[in-house]
């Protein structure tokens, strides 16, 4: 809904105030984003066509190589001896690879299975891993402690402690690591989501009232401006309805300045109200900018800031041309994965 009345009740709002033109910054910038959330909404049916297909088809045939090769060096895992060396890159490109097919639409469920199976592997292999090393550390402590009683050997013995803490932390800050940090972004965004809709929801509806004990017909015992409060009422109903708290309380504010109210004079309490609940409204058209424009941007490379169409467009077109070369050389790979010797090349140039 624009705000585009073209009634008498209604006039231009002067804010001169450092107070109001805050608050007229606010509002512009919400309209700018009404703007562009309502592009976007436009524009998603067109641009999910133009990645299904240019995008999917190049994914899941990327991902079907990079699941033959899980599963050729998974049996090499299990049938073959190899080398300390040579083993160390077979873990970590078995690792890697279940890593990004756990994530893929693509596999079906027989597949991920699989997936799923060497995944565990690795995450018990590091619990493993992980678990030895703090027996290590405690053993250590002790040895160090029952040896060393004087202050100085004491602080030898934190130094240790402290060496053994940061090689632990190294090690946990990994996969699980990134996995809890995603997750708690997650919660807080969702928290901030929360409150922007609490705050909006009671808004809503105090403002509402405020405006329609200003301008109900009942009230009005002139006849001309009687109708005319009439269609603003409307006006006011269908705002409500949509629940555009924005456009309510520009009318608000405009409805205040025409009844007399000098911008000027407006308390630091309705400009505090204002600030905050249009502060919600900006945050929520935020969030749902963010959630078209997240689900367009499949580049490993950061998001464009102010993030356009015509960028989404590019970012496809450039992986599509990235994917197709990874493809090329990933199918290469799998070819020498197919025999030993072919293996073994790919352990000595370290291309596995």
């Amino acid at each position: 809904m624009s705000f585009d009345l073209k009634i008498s009740l209604l006039p231009d709002v002067v804010l001169a105030s450092p107070q109001h033109k805050k608050l007229q910054r606010l509002i512009e910038q919400i309209e700018q984003q009404k703007l562009d959330l309502a592009m976007w909404q436009n524009m998603q049916h067109e641009i999910q066509s133009y990645m299904h297909q240019k995008l999917f088809p190049i994914y899941t045939e990327l991902h079907g190589t990079l699941f033959s090769q899980l599963e050729q060096l998974w049996i090499y895992l299990q049938q073959q001896d190899f080398s300390k060396a040579d083993l160390e890159q077979l873990d970590a490109k078995l690792q890697s690879l279940a890593k990004t097919l756990k994530k893929s639409p693509s596999i079906n469920t027989e597949k991920m299975n699989l997936v799923d199976e060497v995944h565990h592997f690795y995450q018990q292999d590091r619990m493993y891993s992980q678990n030895k090393k703090q027996s290590k550390k405690q053993k250590k402590s002790s040895e160090i402690s029952s040896q060393n009683i004087n202050s100085s050997e004491q602080m030898e013995s934190e130094n240790i402690d402290s060496s053994f803490e940061h090689i632990e932390f190294e090690d946990w800050n990994t996969e699980q690591y990134e996995q809890q940090r995603e997750e708690h972004q997650r919660k807080r965004l969702a928290q901030k989501r929360a409150q922007a809709e609490k705050l909006a929801e009671q808004s809503l509806k105090t403002v509402y009232l405020k405006i329609t004990a200003m301008i109900h017909p009942d009230r009005e015992p002139d006849e001309a401006k009687k109708v005319e409060k009439t269609e603003l009422l409307q006006v006011v109903n269908d705002a409500y309805t949509q629940q555009d708290l924005f456009y309510l309380l520009k009318m608000q504010l405009q409805l205040e300045t025409n009844k007399g109210l000098n911008p000027k004079a407006l308390s630091d309490e309705h400009m505090k109200f204002y600030k905050m609940a249009l502060e919600a409204q900006s945050q929520r058209l935020a969030s749902q900018i963010d959630d078209i424009t997240d689900a367009f941007h499949w580049s490993e490379k950061p998001k464009p800031k102010n993030m356009q169409v015509k960028d989404v467009y590019k970012v496809i077109d450039a992986d599509v041309m990235t994917l197709k070369e990874q493809v090329k050389w990933e199918k290469e790979r799998l070819k020498y994965m197919g025999k030993v010797k072919g293996l073994e090349m790919l352990f000595g140039n370290e291309a596995l």
